[in-house]
């Protein structure tokens, strides 16, 4: 394996490695899962002799126990016996409880990312389960700043919803790998910059706007203007063949055609590149690839779906039966 990533620790370098899920606080499946998968319980947290974890992010929110959760992946980390890139709840947590700097003391304090109703719904579940943990909340703050946006083997990659060659090439070319530092996260918050087209691409995806007036509303209640893209779809000719999400599109929308405008704006992901592992799209049913290389993670764990694991050992091409998976127990 490469050298910034060989499995070092507890049996050297790492025969496999099993890339899992969206947790989303649920932390009894996570440990469900794991001894599914044959990793055990010892005094550094959970572990494996020959392979290593690897989470794709969206570790918090939602769930109920996620302080929990949070605590067993720290664990697993910090000893080496796993690995994480951050989700967008992870980095949306750390711009939430981030000032933006240059604020005059006298002034309210802002943040990177504004105390709106909806932004601070997101993180209701995560705050208040560390209500009474308030430094141990900062120290998981702190801990996500080191962790980084995508991760990279000679054999695959892992990323949290979209792999874009082009914007990872450019934050490669600054940092060398996956991880940021204090000037990143600051710019951020400024609209349209680098750092926050990276950021929202690589945690976030291919967001589309819906035409003016057109409006979907999730099922959990959340109206959104935006909906999600594929990032394999070169041939997708309609928005239908495009759309990447739970939720259906407007009426009348989903047959028309892509506009060259949204045309441009899409990330493709050849078929001859190396296998990728992404979460955040929330799928159901029964676990498969949705391409031969690219494997999605996330099957709605929080919404009593599947914590879902890919056993990768070196294939160049997914296979369907190395899927394993726990479900959530409502």
């Amino acid at each position: 394996m490469g050298s910034e990533l060989a499995g070092a620790g507890l049996s050297g370098e790492w025969r496999g490695y099993d890339v899992i899920g969206d947790v989303h606080g649920c932390a009894e499946t996570l440990e469900r899962l794991l001894h599914k998968l044959g990793y055990r319980q010892g005094p550094s947290g959970y572990y494996h002799h020959t392979r290593q974890a690897i989470f794709v992010g969206d570790i918090i929110d939602r769930g109920p126990r996620i302080r929990e959760a949070l605590q067993l992946v720290h664990a697993m980390v910090t000893a080496g016996a796993a690995r994480m890139v951050l989700g967008n709840h992870e980095f949306n947590a750390l711009a939430y409880c981030t000032p933006k700097a240059g604020c005059a003391a006298e002034a309210p304090v802002e943040y990177l990312r504004p105390h709106t109703p909806r932004n601070s719904r997101q993180l209701a579940e995560t705050l208040e389960q560390f209500a009474d943990y308030p430094d141990e909340w900062n120290a998981y703050l702190a801990w996500f700043r080191r962790q980084p946006l995508f991760l990279e083997w000679p054999e695959f990659r892992v990323v949290h919803a979209c792999w874009d060659a082009e914007l990872i090439a450019r934050h490669r070319a600054r940092f060398g790998d996956g991880r940021f530092d204090e000037a990143f996260l600051q710019e951020t918050g400024i609209p349209g910059s680098d750092a926050a087209r990276i950021k929202q691409r690589l945690t976030s995806g291919v967001d589309l706007p819906l035409p003016k007036g057109m409006t979907i509303v999730s099922s959990d209640g959340v109206e959104r203007t935006h909906f999600r893209t594929k990032f394999w779809a070169p041939d997708a000719q309609t928005y239908e063949e495009l759309l990447f999400q739970p939720d259906p599109l407007p009426d009348g929308f989903g047959q028309q055609r892509i506009s060259p405008e949204h045309r441009q704006r899409m990330v493709t992901y050849g078929a001859d590149e190396k296998p990728v592992f992404v979460g955040h799209y929330w799928l159901k049913g029964h676990p498969e690839p949705i391409a031969s290389n690219i494997g999605c993670l996330d099957y709605s764990a929080v919404k009593f779906g599947r914590l879902v694991a890919y056993r990768f050992d070196g294939e160049t091409q997914l296979n369907p039966k190395k899927f394993v998976w726990a479900y959530v127990d409502p």
